[in-house]
């Protein structure tokens, strides 16, 4: 440990009156805005002090310098202390904290990053430690800086199965340079929380997870100077003991207050006594940090070299995914992947092997391993892509959804959908994933069908603003597209046509090849069919669809290994929602599959290729 250098009375002394401060700014705001969880921010009130006026390194009027220390308030509902740190800074004006949830104010409820003080939303608790580590991760290994991440977390969050994720993370990868502040006020929202004020079980729980953790009396300034003065090779957790609603007569540490801004009189009488304990106007002011932080460029990365496919070539989409990662890495030091523990089934392994230093195994804890992307993202310093089998981002959602609220830039490879994985059955085949990622407003979603759009999406992907999902398939198919095939998103390929097609039918991945094998079948009989490969689901090429519809009478199939419900067939439902003469049939999985072998299963829930014949027939004998 190095030797504590205890700062001077004077310094103490106007940390106190910072949190005093801190406490009478949350009161107003929340009194103002008529709602907020100013107890929640009373209890934190010296920690903040101390956090942002003693121990962190950033320039105030720069929040997102890369060179800055990180801050991410977990416990993102004591949001109006955060904006009354910033307004002690001199970032905001202190006027503004009065705005405190307005529609024409940047103080939300809980933090965004319009705020530019804020780099991750939080507000859904037990994410922002596994965020701070992805931050803490980039500047240990790839940026090799010496800013540090500070992530302030509630005791009642710590109940959540994510914290105890990103805990193991941190702890295995030893990350020295992340501190987690547990912010231990006893109460919870509805009750008290399980450990109530027994600091000595989150230490233990904590040094078992790989943490040095140190017991402070979170309501005393220099306690906490000290503890963070505290060097270790291991990430440092402060388990501060403090109480809700501290400064606060016949509300402090009492249960009901949470979420209940104190009324007018009775604000303006807890202000008034706050007001007098303070000794000094006085302003701190933060240390400015060191200036090694990298300078990086992550615009226009570019494949080195077109694919190496030739049409007919069989090759597994999730395989191709494997070569189209490891060779972006070529193209930009900042391409970095990462997986949970499924890298040889998802052959981001290859992307391993080439880029070690740039590969982070996050093992089997996908909700962190999400938050790991995207606090790895934040500043624009790395290009993130994380996969593992598509059906087990489903207990990620709220992770991702979270993600599109930070305005994240991450790309999630999901292999294995549907039932064409086969034998392994239903729990390994995602069903419901362009469900999920259609109803994230910010994602983009690849559905690649052969080796070459594969490449192409993980290119596009790594220039894409927002939640990016690739959507990669376990069978092998053959290569449908020259390597010279241009790709962009939103733009629909029509792989096959003719002035005589009857139907138009639509798929990708494995059923697109169905359509194919269908398509040489119908012209046996002289029926032409258009087929056309969406390439993304979401946004979906709407003009090209309607206009090969309308070619082919008004008659279109969807096919898709999906259950009906959000998936390909209802995005094309939405897009012809409204053009009079046009019918759709949609097949698709009716319900919960069973193991068998893929062929089998296909042809189970009718999604193979003489289902497609069948349903082409039908269309034509409706249409007669």
């Amino acid at each position: 440990m190095a030797e504590y250098h205890k700062p001077g009375q004077q310094t103490l002394e106007a940390l106190r009156d910072t949190a005093t401060r801190l406490r009478i700014n949350s009161i107003k705001a929340t009194t103002a805005a008529g709602s907020g969880h100013p107890t929640s921010c009373c209890s934190a009130a010296e920690i903040m002090s101390v956090l942002f006026f003693n121990v962190m390194k950033y320039k105030p009027q720069e929040p997102r310098n890369p060179n800055n220390d990180r801050f991410v308030l977990s416990k993102g509902h004591a949001a109006p202390i955060l904006y009354a740190v910033w307004a002690e800074a001199g970032f905001l004006p202190e006027a503004e904290l009065l705005n405190l949830r307005k529609l024409d104010s940047i103080l939300d409820g809980h933090p965004v990053p319009k705020q530019e003080f804020t780099d991750v939303a939080t507000g859904s608790l037990g994410q922002g430690l596994g965020a701070a580590c992805g931050m803490a991760y980039t500047g240990k290994v790839f940026d090799k800086a010496s800013y540090r991440v500070f992530c302030l977390l509630g005791d009642g969050e710590c109940s959540e199965g994510s914290v105890w994720e990103a805990m193991a993370f941190a702890g295995f990868y030893k990350l020295n340079n992340l501190f987690a502040i547990l912010d231990i006020n006893r109460l919870g929202q509805s009750d008290p929380a399980p450990l109530q004020h027994k600091v000595e079980i989150y230490q233990k729980r904590c040094e078992s997870f790989g943490w040095n953790a140190l017991v402070v009396d979170g309501h005393c300034v220099e306690e906490l100077c000290k503890a963070f003065s505290e060097v270790s090779d291991k990430p440092t957790a402060i388990i501060a003991k403090t109480f809700k609603g501290r400064g606060i007569p016949d509300v402090e540490d009492k249960e009901n207050w949470h979420g209940k801004p104190l009324p007018k009189e009775m604000a303006e009488a807890v202000i008034k006594e706050l007001e007098g304990k303070i000794k000094s106007t006085k302003k701190l002011t933060p240390t400015l940090p060191e200036e090694d932080a990298p300078e990086i460029n992550i615009q226009g990365i570019k494949m080195p070299s077109p694919p190496t496919y030739s049409v007919g070539d069989k090759i597994a989409t999730r395989k191709a995914y494997g070569i189209a990662l490891s060779k972006l890495g070529l193209a930009n030091s900042r391409v970095i992947a990462m997986d949970g523990d499924t890298k040889n089934s998802t052959f981001s392994d290859m992307f391993r092997k080439d880029h070690p230093c740039r590969f982070i195994e996050c093992y089997i804890a996908e909700q962190n391993m999400v938050s790991i992307a995207v606090g790895c993202t934040t500043r624009d310093r790395t290009v993130a892509f994380a996969s593992t089998f598509a059906a087990f981002f489903s207990r990620a959602f709220d992770q991702i959804r979270m993600a599109a609220i930070s305005e994240s830039n991450i790309n999630l490879c999901g292999s294995h959908c549907g039932v064409s994985i086969g034998e392994d059955g239903p729990s390994q085949m995602a069903l419901e994933d362009l469900a999920m990622f259609r109803a994230i407003p910010t994602a983009t979603i690849f559905y690649p069908s052969d080796g070459v759009s594969t490449e192409k999406a993980i290119e596009l992907a790594a220039n894409t603003k927002g939640i990016c999902f690739i959507r990669t398939s376990r069978p092998e198919n053959a290569v449908i597209y020259c390597s010279t095939e241009k790709f962009r998103v939103g733009h629909a390929k029509v792989v096959s046509e003719s002035p005589d097609d009857k139907v138009t039918v639509i798929g990708a991945g494995v059923t697109l090849h169905e359509i194919l094998a269908a398509e040489k079948e119908l012209k046996k009989e002289a029926i032409n069919i258009r087929v056309l490969d969406p390439f993304t689901i979401k946004p979906l090429d709407c003009k090209r669809i309607i206009e090969c519809a309308k070619a082919t009478g008004g008659r279109v199939i969807t096919v898709e290994d999906h259950y009906y419900e959000g998936g390909l067939g209802e995005a094309v439902a939405s897009a012809l929602m409204g053009e009079p003469g046009i019918t759709l049939k949609r097949l698709a999985v009716s319900h919960v599959p069973r193991s068998g072998k893929p062929d089998e299963l296909l042809k189970m829930f009718g999604i193979d290729r003489d289902s497609i014949v069948q349903a082409v027939k039908n269309s034509l004998t409706a249409s007669a």
